[in-house]
C-alpha cells in the first residue's frame, strides 16, 4: 500500500472513530470502554504473536515496547471502568446507628 492510501485510510478511521464515540449518551460510556478493553485484550494477544514472529532486534524491540504500552492502556481502562461502575453502587452511610 503506498503512503497516500494510508493517511486517507488513517484520517477516515479518525473522523468515523469521533463520530461514533460523540454519539454515544453517557450512559453507555461504560459499556463502551468496557468493550474496548476486550478488544484491545485481542490485539494483545496479536502482538504477543507478532513478537514471537520477529526476525530481526529493532523488529523485537519495537513489537516489545509496543506489547508492554498497550498492556498498559488495557489495564489502564479497566482500572477507569472500574472506577466508573463504582458511581452506580449505592453508598453506604458510615453514620448508621444500631447494633451497638
Amino acid at each position: 500500500m503506498d503512503a497516500i492510501a494510508i493517511i486517507s485510510i488513517f484520517t477516515l478511521a479518525v473522523f468515523v472513530g469521533f463520530e461514533v464515540v460523540s454519539k454515544v449518551s453517557s450512559t453507555l460510556h461504560t459499556p463502551l470502554m468496557s468493550g474496548a478493553n476486550a478488544i484491545h485484550g485481542v490485539i494483545l494477544v496479536g502482538a504477543i504473536i507478532v513478537a514471537d514472529h520477529s526476525e530481526t532486534n529493532l523488529e523485537l524491540g519495537l513489537s516489545l515496547a509496543a506489547i508492554v504500552l498497550a498492556t498498559i492502556n488495557m489495564v489502564g481502562g479497566f482500572v477507569v471502568t472500574d472506577r466508573m461502575l463504582e458511581m452506580f453502587k449505592p453508598k453506604k452511610n458510615v453514620n448508621e446507628k444500631g447494633g451497638e
